[in-house]
């Protein structure tokens, strides 16, 4: 059966259904708050507890990667990540789970071929453009004497 690319697409699209978008975005709203407000309690537990401000903001973030690396471990995070979609994307969350996911996958090759070799294939490129970025802008602001 051949198609044209305009007859493929009409095909598609009458054998998919819908996406809830309401629904999802709702789903995402609430996870992604839920995130944020947990790292919130978390700070200001670290505070309560003697934390000087700069050093609750660090254990805040080290727990929360801590806690999406082991649910990513437990097969927790993708179950709600699935659900959740881009909610469960807030930033370090995600990328902790970015991190140990092809961890997991590749672990059966070994821990210096799998394991340590496979670890950034998701947050590699991030780090990258993002350092990379940075370096730029600061070159940038140095040329311009705002820095």
């Amino acid at each position: 059966m051949d198609m044209t690319n305009k007859e493929y697409g009409k095909f598609v699209n009458s054998k998919s259904q819908p996406s809830p978008t309401g629904k999802n975005c709702l789903w995402a709203f609430c996870v992604g708050g839920a995130i944020c407000t947990l790292g919130q309690v978390l700070m200001n537990v670290y505070k309560n507890g003697g934390l000087e401000p700069d050093d609750a903001a660090g254990a805040t973030s080290v727990t929360l990667i801590l806690i999406a690396a082991v649910l990513t471990g437990l097969g927790i995070f993708d179950k709600l990540a699935k659900r959740a979609g881009a909610g469960t994307l807030v930033p370090i969350t995600g990328f902790a789970n970015a991190v140990v996911s092809p961890a997991l996958e590749f672990k059966s090759e070994g821990l210096v071929m799998g394991v340590a070799a496979k670890m950034f294939v998701i947050a590699g490129p991030v780090l990258v453009f993002g350092i990379s970025a940075s370096v730029v802008y600061g070159i940038i602001l140095l040329l311009l004497g705002l820095v």
